[in-house]
């Protein structure tokens, strides 16, 4: 849960005062809010959240007086109509606003047991004063209350959704402010900026005020205009991190693709068969190397021509693949006639399979890596050579800044407008300032400040109910 935590691996945290946002629009929802928190199913421990101003009233009907803040007590948990025991479990209650979402806040830790469950929603259900939250709600309310700006609620969905080692530390370096306070810093920057730029413009009839005021101004849009390029010149770093990098297996019609990617697996994943033509369509395997997830995406075998339509569909699939991979491990084998690779750039892995099969010396220069699917220890080559590109492009001391497309579309208007002021030197001061606006506002955007209503349903939509 997302209380009460301080700095986490020198990524440092953010206060309220930093993250303070746009303050909760008419019509949005105020109301008392329940769900269960934690996994569906049957488990040991169960969580039942609830936020809003009834909190304290519902929960102190079904279980007695509420305990000291941000403290655990055991309660007995008993129906509000007919006084029958429910369960007994743990009742935290945290006020409003030192809670993860700003309002008075309760949580039930129950048995895991489904009738436990079922039976308490249908208690909290009956009291009227609450109703069930929708997808993302409670970390809605976190940024509507200026608990987290936009960059620490997608952290804290990536923190949710991390599969990998790399892909937990980069969350958390988004969940818990280190991003925002740099974002934070360059909207600072630019603010101060164009306050200068503004002052000049009301000064402008007075000597010496404008070229002054423009040295200034230009040498801090200079700083902001290196920082962006160097946000920006990332390779994608950060979204390769959390959607996966994409490593396509292409070749020739039996050269071994499907054994290929079967042990990369370690399972059954494609139909293995001699018959030219049995794999289609491409499939696709999520395998942690390095701590990145690796989308690895089994392609129909490439020959000159062929006559199956089907097959004629699979190979265009195959070389879209192609173009959209981060890598292309292009399979040979010494009992296929070699098939010339279809516009494969230095983004290409030549792996000759089958080295089982042959008779004479081995001529390994054509080839990046010699191997069998067959043999654990060849696979596991591979694996290492693998893990060594993907580190060496993906993984760094420090996660990324950017994770999403959002971000990098946010960040590249304001390089756009910065430069457009950067070289407007010679024009009416005015057409300065609005270009500093501009960027100005494409940075609040990005955290969260302004303008940000028609993201919020995008953003929260694959929130869990309960977070």
């Amino acid at each position: 849960m997302a209380m009460g935590i301080g700095p986490i691996d020198g990524f440092g945290s953010v206060t309220k005062s930093e993250c303070q946002m746009t303050p909760r629009l008419p019509g949005q929802s105020g109301d008392t809010i329940y769900a269960l928190s934690s996994g569906a199913g049957r488990a040991g421990v169960a969580v039942i959240r609830l936020s809003g101003a009834n909190s304290q009233e519902i929960v102190s009907s079904l279980c007695g007086a509420v305990p000291v803040p941000r403290r655990a007590a055991l309660r007995k948990i008993v129906s509000r109509g007919r006084g029958e025991l429910i369960d007994e479990g743990v009742l935290l209650w945290m006020p409003g606003p030192h809670s993860f979402t700003g309002e008075d806040v309760a949580e039930l830790h129950v048995h895991g047991g489904p009738a436990i469950i079922k039976r308490l929603l249908v208690e909290l259900e009956g009291t009227g004063l609450c109703r069930i939250a929708e997808a993302g709600e409670f970390t809605r309310k976190a940024f509507h209350n200026g608990k987290m700006d936009l960059v620490a609620v997608e952290g804290l969905a990536d923190l949710i959704a991390a599969d990998t080692e790399a892909q937990r530390r980069q969350a958390l370096f988004q969940q818990f402010g280190a991003v925002s306070k740099r974002y934070n810093a360059l909207r600072t920057k630019l603010t101060r900026v164009l306050a200068h730029v503004e002052a000049a413009i009301d000064f402008v009839d007075e000597d010496g005020v404008e070229p002054t005021a423009l040295a200034h101004v230009m040498s801090d849009l200079a700083e902001v205009r290196e920082t962006l390029n160097d946000y920006l010149d990332d390779r994608h770093r950060g979204e390769r991190l959390r959607d996966g990098v994409k490593v396509v297996i292409a070749g020739a019609p039996n050269v071994g693709k499907s054994s290929l990617l079967n042990a990369l697996a370690r399972r059954e994943a494609a139909i293995v068969s001699p018959i030219e033509g049995t794999t289609r369509d491409a499939i696709e395997v999520a395998i942690d190397i390095a701590g990145v997830p690796v989308i690895f995406v089994d392609t129909a075998g490439m020959r000159q021509s062929t006559h199956d339509q089907i097959e004629q569909l699979g190979m265009a699939r195959a070389e879209q693949h192609m173009r959209e991979a981060d890598l292309t491990i292009w399979v040979s084998a010494p009992d296929v006639t070699p098939v010339k690779a279809p516009g494969l750039d230095s983004d290409t892995l030549r792996v000759l399979n089958k080295t089982d099969l042959l008779e004479g010396p081995l001529v390994a220069n054509d080839y990046d890596l010699t191997l069998s699917a067959l043999s654990e220890t060849d696979v596991q080559r591979l694996i290492d050579r693998l893990a060594d590109i993907v580190a060496d492009r993906y993984v760094a001391d420090e996660p990324a800044m950017i994770t999403r497309h959002r971000h990098r579309v946010a960040l590249q208007d304001c390089l756009t407008h910065v430069t457009e002021a950067l070289t407007a030197s010679d024009r009416p001061l005015e057409l300065i300032a609005e270009s500093i606006r501009l960027a100005t506002r494409d940075i609040g955007r990005l955290v969260g400040r302004v303008d940000v209503e028609d993201l919020l349903d995008v953003i929260f939509r694959d929130f869990c109910i309960g977070k």
